[in-house]
């Protein structure tokens, strides 16, 4: 009897104690598996990073102000057309049936037309030998003619103008008269303002660099180099643009809501003595829609200091909306909202099940956004109480 119960003991014992193993194994598990998933996650991510897209694009659009605010001219991030994405429908009749022919390349309403006439050499009736008469023409088939540019040089002959009878007398000083030519648009340059707005519109919306002009500038017969290039971008800036920046920048300070944002770029020469592998920041202002229409400003500078930012906006009152960078933060008689576009890029990141449910969060919100578009500012508050909230 006794032996029987030390035995139950024993037994007891061991199963307390293989349980104890086998919690703390299925533990074990848990934990594993935890680590597995989430080592997983990172792999995942990491590879996306990696190999992925770096679009942060879905199937709703972002609403005006939620996006980057520099994004590149959109004829870079639009795919090229095709005919299931951008067609032109010439309609013709055969026998009474219509019939579509679908072309993917069209030229602009407007345009200048130049009509070329094709007549038969001969209007002799092979058969009665009499003069024949029109009786109706088509268009068969429409071209793309392009002219290209030219140079000319432009000589202003300033003429002067002497009186005769003056001249003759004595006692009276000559009259003189002479045509006075207008400033140039740059001074002892021989860019006129045509050629200006070309070197400008080429680098800054076509991303065509000053080196690269040079030739092409040599092809129309103008001998320059980039220096001389960068010295009228210069000089153009500075003597025409400079005051309506500042301009716009006065409007833009009465504003109650701006967008505010920097990105990083190299500058090769820096001023301030660092090595051209440092980041340069270009800062952008944008004001809103629902406040006049929408102006831009670029800011550039050597560095993200929150000094920039307050010079900026030295005499601003109201609410920025900018993402999380503590630059933002704590400024007097300014208030900061924080942007969906950043909350979403965390989501995406994320690439998991709780990510793609924040990613369709914010999806929702911004397709709502884009119904309130056209309305005023107190309607859309309306609507998001009611809805988006």
């Amino acid at each position: 009897m006794e032996n029987a119960s030390k035995n139950k003991s024993q037994n007891e014992k061991l199963i307390c104690l293989l349980e104890e193993q086998l919690a703390h194994s299925n533990q074990q598990n848990k934990d594993l598996s935890k680590q597995i998933e989430a080592l997983t996650d990172q792999v995942r991510h990491l590879t996306k990073l990696l190999y992925g897209s770096k679009t942060e694009k879905s199937k709703y659009n972002v609403p005006d102000g939620q996006g980057s605010l520099f994004d590149d001219d959109p004829a870079f991030s639009e795919p090229e057309h095709t005919e299931e994405q951008s067609q032109q429908t010439i309609t013709y009749t055969v026998d009474r049936k219509v019939k579509s022919k679908k072309r993917n390349d069209s030229l602009h309403d407007g345009i200048e037309v130049e009509a070329i006439h094709h007549h038969p050499e001969n209007i002799i009736c092979d058969c009665c030998e009499g003069e024949m008469i029109e009786i109706g023409s088509k268009i068969v088939r429409e071209e793309a003619k392009f002219i290209p540019a030219k140079m000319m040089k432009v000589q202003h002959i300033e003429h002067a103008y002497e009186c005769k009878g003056c001249k003759v007398d004595s006692a009276q000083p000559a009259q003189i008269k002479r045509g006075k030519a207008p400033q140039p648009a740059i001074q002892r340059s021989i860019a006129i303002p045509s050629v200006l707005a070309k070197v400008i519109y080429d680098k800054f919306a076509q991303y065509l660099p000053l080196y690269r002009q040079v030739k092409e500038w040599d092809r129309y017969d103008l001998n320059t180099n980039d220096k001389n290039l960068s010295n009228w971008v210069i000089r153009a800036a500075h003597d025409w643009l400079l005051p309506v920046y500042e301009r716009m920048k006065e409007l833009m300070m009465t504003k109650s809501v701006l967008h505010v944002d920097e990105t990083y770029g190299q500058i090769i020469n820096r001023s301030d003595g660092k090595s051209g592998q440092a980041n340069a920041y270009n800062w952008v202002f944008r004001s809103v829609p629902s406040q006049g229409p929408t102006m831009t400003l670029f800011q550039s500078a050597l560095s993200r200091a929150r000094s920039v930012l307050e010079g900026f906006i030295e005499g601003f009152s109201g609410t920025i909306m900018c993402d999380g960078y503590s630059a933002y933060d704590k400024l007097e008689g300014v208030n900061f909202a924080n942007c969906w576009a950043h909350v979403r890029r965390y989501w995406l990141k994320a690439d998991s099940k709780n990510g793609r449910i924040g990613v369709k969060y914010c999806d929702d919100l911004y397709r709502l956004e884009r119904q309130y578009k056209h309305l005023s500012p107190s309607k859309r508050r309306k609507k998001r109480a009611s809805k988006s909230r």
